[in-house]
């Protein structure tokens, strides 16, 4: 079932995507008076097809659905024959004004549609972790700058401006606009005695902890809930301590719990030794006292470390996040400016090796991804496809040849010089182009796989 769930869902997905963006540039091409000769969603053999007598447009659905493109009428197309009449409807023929509009069209809509699938999100409101603070490990920045656990974090002032924090997603994505330029931010956050300060240390993160979870890196993770035993497994150190299926784990040697990743990265660290739980079993405020002995193991990642043999689930509180329609606008235009610049300078860093090749997905990650939230509700599937497509349109509008970006910079070359850049050039270009997404496609494909099996 969750097979299919993600089939369903990364179609949808793509073809959602590849029909915005195409529209966009089919839309404007036809705003411009070209003509257009073919709509494809899809490469390949067509398995439907129509075509507009009005317009003598054919419009087909292609067997691999995998992209898509829309065909204009060109006179550099040798295969073809163009009528006195239809010349200046040609493409070539257009201004270049005209043709930078056409061809920006497409990421353009791309980011159109992200700013209103977010517009959707935020106004209908989605349910988040409440930006409450878990204890954090004593080494991270996070302990360093005073949080003792269960704070609730209302505002973030970063370069002199205040800025309110509504859930722990909020939290997260203003500390990673921040943390792009390491310096130094103040966290305001209440407890049951009041409001305090926490100036927290961005300038400790580096490239790779940017690339991983910064926020596990500072020390920062969702607490004020409740660390509940989901399963025991057979044999295992959890079972010979006693634990049990339904257990609330409260405290582990004294110290408070109420965050999965904390409890496992204590657990990983201490492994051969006894550990002292407390936990509450059955009603509400009766604890028992256990004590468990973390077996050194192997995990997926290769990595060996304490482990118990227990699956946990983490209860955090949550809220719902809800706005205006016109504050929900506001907002979906400047998540996607975020995303889309944090896209783009995350793959600068890749180019220049501050950032691993590693954060690179291909179809099968994002297949993965598209069922996950598909099967978390609509919010999470459209907040999904929003980011996928901003992913889309930043990709798209990299001066890479055979990217819309690369045919940009041509007619963005012959708007400044005058000269259209020579079909000698345009030939080496594209060429040369091709092989960089060539490169880059296997890359994130090798990414995929080893993800699949842990390599």
């Amino acid at each position: 079932m969750n097979l299919l769930t993600e089939v369903v869902a990364f179609a949808v997905a793509i073809g959602v995507l590849v029909v915005v963006h195409e529209f966009g540039h089919y839309s404007v091409a036809r705003w411009c008076g070209v003509k257009i000769l073919r709509f494809s969603i899809g490469f390949g053999r067509p398995i439907v097809q129509w075509v507009d007598r009005r317009t003598g447009t054919e419009w087909s659905i292609a067997l691999l659905p995998l992209g898509g493109y829309v065909k204009m009428l060109d006179e550099r197309d040798a295969l073809r024959t163009i009528p006195a009449q239809d010349l200046p409807h040609a493409f070539n023929r257009q201004s270049v004004g005209k043709r930078i509009a056409i061809v920006s069209a497409g990421p353009i809509a791309n980011f159109v549609l992200a700013v209103l699938l977010f517009t959707v999100v935020f106004s209908t409101g989605v349910n988040e972790p409440q930006a409450i603070v878990a204890a954090p490990p004593s080494h991270t920045a996070a302990a360093q700058a005073g949080f003792q656990g269960g704070e609730k974090i209302v505002s973030i002032i970063s370069e002199g401006e205040t800025k309110t924090v509504r859930s722990w997603s909020d939290l997260r994505w203003k500390l990673l606009a921040a943390a792009f330029d390491r310096g130094h931010v103040v966290l305001v956050a209440r407890d049951g005695n009041g409001v305090y300060d926490f100036p927290l240390d961005l300038s400790r993160l580096s490239s790779k902890d940017l690339d991983d979870d910064f926020m596990v890196r500072l020390g920062l993770d969702a607490g004020g809930g409740a660390l509940q035993v989901m399963d025991v497994e057979p044999n295992s150190a959890a079972q010979r301590a006693g634990l049990a299926a339904g257990d609330r784990l409260k405290a582990i040697d004294g110290r408070p719990v109420d965050s999965a990743s904390t409890f496992i990265a204590y657990v990983e660290a201490h492994a051969g030794e006894p550990l002292q739980l407390q936990v509450e079993r059955g009603t509400p405020g009766q604890t028992v006292s256990l004590t468990v002995v973390p077996v050194l193991q192997r995990g997926e990642d290769g990595k060996e470390a304490g482990r118990i043999g227990a699956a946990l689930a983490a209860q955090v509180p949550s809220v719902e996040v809800r706005y205006g329609l016109l504050d929900s606008a506001r907002l979906g235009a400047r998540r996607t400016w975020d995303i889309g610049l944090y896209s783009l300078r995350m793959f600068g860093r890749m180019l220049i090796g501050q950032a691993s090749l590693k954060n690179l997905s291909g179809p099968v990650t994002i297949a993965d991804y598209a069922g996950k939230s598909a099967r978390l509700g609509p919010s999470a599937f459209m907040s999904f496809l929003a980011l996928v497509s901003i992913s889309l349109g930043v990709l798209n509008m990299l001066p890479i040849p055979v990217l819309d970006g690369g045919h940009l910079l041509y007619y963005l070359v012959e708007a400044v010089t005058g000269k259209a850049v020579s079909d000698r050039w345009q030939m080496m270009l594209q060429r040369a182009g091709l092989a960089c997404i060539v490169a880059l496609s296997a890359i994130a494909l090798f990414n995929d796989l080893a993800r699949l099996i842990h390599f």
